[in-house]
């Protein structure tokens, strides 16, 4: 086989120069060099419509909600099944709402339950409920709601919601504050709080506020702003969470049971447009820190805690989407405590919904918009050398 000619010869037309040259400059922009691995994202598929949680299933394919309502199945390569997963409970798709997160039960290759939370329309409007069933096909079987978030109310902000079993097959659900700044310190209301249920929806004898009156005891937590990340910690097993802040103060909060985590009598964020101080100011006596924040905001969604082998030097650290500023955000961590942040694909993809490990040690993420993609993380090269 002859080489091919060099443009610098002049032996080629100069079209054909600049089709090689504009070849040969996509072919590196397919690597992406960060600060501990070099990496290619590959499109496993396209046509999503605002795409936002993701499970894997044992079988090598993937359930992919899209917030207006359906649930896809995908399988390994990034193929659709032919129509939509049937079945599913009626779906409120209003403002940020609709259907959300999706996981499989701890236990799914056993009883095969799949769990989702979704916005759902009751008495007073509208919230953020979870539902559980059995996938046969492309068909939602036993459905079973064992959450519903009370009480329902108008608007079409601050939803949550992802869902994370524990390591005792816990089930933890997180919510917004529905917009509504108050309701997050309110004990008889479920926004603004995480969630914590038996796998059937019943509530844990030990959690927190049982027993005490006037207070929901589903509720583990309050004083939380809108939820859209949740993880738990490899080796602790505890629940981490991220938050999106308003005009800044973005969280990254260890979810502690009966803590008060400030929303809206801390912030490190101020009102939208005005710039005005929200609440007392940045700290108060009996309310958390959060281990890491954002100013000005960067829009968190989706998180993970990095546990496979294919990226060896992230393992154990946090990998966070951000819709804002459109990266992916990695931390490095020591113990609770965040000692370096690197920000991944800026620009490149748009708004990152979701992150998640997958069982291959590939790292998968959703686009957010009205044509979505699924794409997956693919490392190059030796990925035993740090970059200075």
């Amino acid at each position: 086989m002859q080489p091919i000619p060099s443009c610098s010869k002049a032996i080629l037309p100069v079209l054909w120069c600049a089709l090689i040259v504009a070849f040969a400059a996509a072919a590196r922009a397919q690597t992406i060099v960060s600060e501990e691995h070099s990496f290619r994202v590959v499109r496993l598929t396209e046509g999503l419509e605002y795409p936002w949680g993701l499970a894997f299933l044992p079988d090598g394919s993937m359930l992919v909600t899209e917030r207006p309502g359906r649930m896809r199945l995908i399988d390994g390569t990034g193929k659709f099944a032919p129509a939509p997963v049937a079945g599913l409970p009626a779906v409120a798709a209003q403002g940020q709402g609709g259907l959300l997160d999706v996981v499989l039960h701890p236990r799914y290759t056993e009883n095969g339950l799949v769990y989702f939370s979704y916005v759902a329309r009751g008495e007073g409007g509208v919230g953020t409920e979870v539902a559980r069933g059995r996938l046969a096909g492309t068909r939602m079987h036993d459905i079973q709601t064992i959450f519903r978030m009370q009480p329902k109310s108008s608007g079409g902000r601050h939803f949550g919601s992802r869902l994370v079993f524990d390591r005792d097959g816990l089930l933890y659900v997180t919510l917004g504050d529905r917009g509504d700044q108050d309701r997050a310190q309110r004990p008889d209301d479920h926004a603004g709080s995480v969630i914590r249920l038996h796998d059937d929806g019943r509530v844990p004898p030990d959690n927190p506020f049982v027993g005490r009156t006037g207070w929901r005891p589903e509720k583990f937590t309050l004083g939380n702003r809108n939820i859209q990340g949740a993880a738990l910690h490899p080796e602790t097993g505890r629940l981490w969470i991220h938050e999106h802040g308003p005009q800044g103060g973005d969280e990254v909060n260890v979810i502690r049971g009966g803590t008060n985590y400030g929303w809206p009598v801390i912030t490190y964020g101020v009102e939208y447009g005005t710039g005005t101080r929200i609440g007392e100011g940045t700290t108060k006596a009996g309310m958390a820190q959060p281990v890491h924040y954002w100013v000005p905001s960067i829009a968190p969604s989706g998180m993970t805690f990095y546990s496979g082998d294919r990226f060896p030097r992230w393992r154990g650290q946090l990998l966070i989407g951000a819709l804002r500023d459109q990266s992916l955000v990695r931390l490095r961590l020591d113990g609770e405590r965040v000692v370096r942040e690197e920000r991944m694909l800026s620009g490149s993809l748009g708004r990152i919904r979701d992150v998640r490990t997958g069982p291959d040690g590939l790292v998968y993420l959703l686009i957010d918009s009205p044509s979505g993609s699924l794409v997956r993380l693919e490392p190059v090269g030796p990925q035993d050398k740090v970059r200075p």
